[in-house]
């Protein structure tokens, strides 16, 4: 039996701690008032001006400074219009320059007035990025380590099913990483609802009129889709969801535990069909959830691939998280039947689906670049704008390191050497969740700050809990399943 340590413990705790002090920060520091907007937003531009040039810091204007004089502008502008009307003579010479200099001057507070309500516009737009950016954050970090519980139990069912022999040894280290799967659906589902009752504005779909013709927020295209993109609906899929991957979990590891005391198969038997019936339901279930929860930020794009491509990126992030498990075990002096051809082959699949994903993204980008259809290119252009460093960051660290690191075979059976690349493809996986979610809600608002990184903190150590505590309420070893010896045993 495994002992959660008291050391892992504290960390777990001071990890949780400190990443929801942070979170609060977030959400306190976010501006209350577009007027708090505006103040953030003229401090930026005057520190950018200053960085530029200090001889031009004293032009730079607050966008408050710039509405007053519109303002006292627009006021001033028909008495002083006026008064030089009347106090001209009546000549014809003089009444054109009148009419001029008032045309003029006429353009002048137009253009003043559209200067002001563009800037105000923009104002109001930065206000509601800036007060998404805490919701973000933690949106991509609960998102990402419910995802790889997920993508752990999928792994799991797909051992199962397939009647493999080479990993019962690790089916209780899955186990144990998919116990994190009920606590961060709920987390999860509670962050879906509060979209839904407007306390985050996330979803631009959920925006009040923007399917009600008339209404200044009213998108055509976003209400032709309101059949399928309305709330009762999305968190009905939602819920369902969430829970048929929960049962799944908790049948399948019941049925393991029983067919340890039992005295014959039918517990392996029972997990086999259920397995075989779960992959049916996930296959379905994890493209329409993509779609929902990922690919909804941006309703005026789509992609086919969409779903494929979510997938690989949270699957061989489940793996890398078995491997890593593993090994820290392994370090601690459990998992004695866990050898070296274990690893390796948890290697094999961290390499492999490397590739797999990358595949999936070189498709996706490759055909919407080369077809250059404006509705399409919008998605990566944005990205590759506005979030350079993380858009082609993620490639680096999701295909070039683990394919320089990983393609070694003497590599996969070295600890350290797993436990690093381990690190990047998480590291990676998480910026590409990040630019999944981001550049829709936050725009070009972004940057690495406290919530993005307490979130991060917190999900984290909720995660070390949950999962390690889990480890250590059954034994690490299956005692009856079929393949157990074959397990024990593989070697190559």
């Amino acid at each position: 039996m495994y002992t959660f340590s008291n050391k892992l413990k504290t960390i777990a705790f001071v990890l949780m701690i400190l990443g929801f002090i942070g979170i609060v920060y977030g959400f306190l520091s976010a501006p209350k008032t577009i007027e708090e907007a505006e103040k953030i937003i003229a401090s930026t531009h005057e520190e950018h001006a200053v960085a530029k040039s200090e001889n031009n810091a004293h032009q730079v204007q607050t966008i408050a400074d710039e509405t007053k004089k519109a303002d006292t502008v627009v006021q001033n502008a028909s008495p002083a219009l006026d008064s030089l009307a009347s106090n001209t003579d009546s000549t014809k010479v003089e009444k054109e320059i009148v009419t001029t200099e008032k045309a003029k001057a006429e353009k002048e507070v137009i253009s003043e007035v559209d200067s002001v309500k563009e800037k105000k516009e923009h104002a109001e737009h930065v206000f509601h990025q800036l007060q998404n950016k805490p919701w973000s954050a933690l949106y991509v970090a609960c998102i990402f380590f419910m995802l790889i519980s997920l993508g752990v139990l999928t792994f799991y069912a797909i051992q199962q099913v397939a009647q493999a022999g080479w990993s019962p040894v690790l089916f209780r280290v899955m186990q144990g990483i998919t116990a994190y799967l009920p606590v961060g659906s709920v987390i999860f589902f509670i962050i879906l609802v509060l979209g839904g009752l407007h306390q985050h504005h996330l979803f631009t779909w959920m925006a009040e009129g923007v399917t009600t013709k008339g209404s200044a927020n009213y998108d055509e295209m976003i209400a032709g889709k309101s059949g399928y993109l309305n709330f009762p609906f999305w968190i009905s899929r939602a819920a369902l969801f969430l829970l048929g991957w929960n049962l799944y979990r908790y049948f399948s590891r019941k049925n393991c535990l029983a067919q340890d005391e039992a005295s014959d198969n039918s517990f392996y038997k029972k997990n086999f069909k259920l397995s075989a019936g779960f992959l049916v339901f996930f296959i379905v279930s994890e493209s329409i959830m993509a779609w929902d929860w990922l690919m909804s930020f941006d309703p005026h794009w789509f992609s086919t691939l969409f779903g494929w491509y979510v997938f690989a990126s949270f699957f061989v992030s489940g793996i890398t998280t078995i491997s890593m498990v593993t090994l820290y075990l392994k370090s601690k002096g459990y998992l004695e039947n866990v050898n070296s051809s274990h690893i390796h082959d948890l290697s094999k699949f961290m390499f492999g689906i490397s590739v797999f994903w990358t595949y999936l993204w070189f498709s996706q980008f490759m055909l919407i670049w080369y077809a250059n259809i404006p509705e399409e290119i919008t998605y990566f252009k944005t990205r590759i704008d506005v979030y350079t460093l993380p858009f082609w960051g993620a490639v680096v660290m999701n295909f070039v390191f683990p394919l320089l690191v990983l393609i070694n075979t003497d590599f996969k059976r070295i600890a350290p050497i797993i436990i690093g690349a381990g690190v990047v493809i998480l590291c990676g996986h998480y910026i590409d969740f990040f630019n999944m979610v981001m550049p829709a809600t936050v725009g070009d608002q972004w940057f690495v700050g406290v919530s993005e990184i307490s979130s991060v903190l917190f999900f984290l150590g909720l995660f070390i809990f949950v999962v390690f505590s889990a480890l250590s309420k059954s034994p690490l070893t299956p005692k009856r399943n079929p393949f157990i010896e074959e397990s024990e045993h593989f070697h190559y």
